[in-house]
């Protein structure tokens, strides 16, 4: 490893293409354990392609998400206190939800509210 001063003052460091590389490999092993700690707690989670390809296509994210938690439009919406028929019109795409029922179904979900917004 070498140090070089640079013009302004601040200091860089040289090293050995292998010196670095190494450090890149432990920065990327130490991220990848990050993830799979946060899987393992149930901090995050992971999401089935089939699922990701609906939520990324034209799926209703309301209705993919509550399908992948295996809830029934009625039980979703005795859980989040609305109405089968509110369900039903934001599901379709004819109503929106609105902030404090958003954050209502969220919760059934177990999802963030971004994930629930087109």
């Amino acid at each position: 490893m070498q140090t070089v001063t640079t013009p302004d003052g601040g200091t860089m460091v040289l090293l050995p293409l292998e010196e670095y590389e190494a450090l890149v490999d432990a920065a990327d092993l130490a991220a990848a354990n990050a993830i799979k700690r946060r899987i393992d707690t149930g901090e995050d989670e992971t999401v089935p392609e089939a699922v990701v390809r609906q939520l990324i296509g034209d799926g209703n994210p309301v209705r993919v998400w509550r399908e992948y938690r295996g809830l029934s439009a009625a039980e979703m919406a005795r859980r989040a206190g609305l109405s089968r028929a509110y369900v039903h019109q934001v599901e379709t795409g004819k109503r929106s939800l609105s902030v404090a029922a958003l954050k209502r179904v969220a919760g059934v979900l177990n999802v963030d509210l971004d994930d629930l917004v087109d």
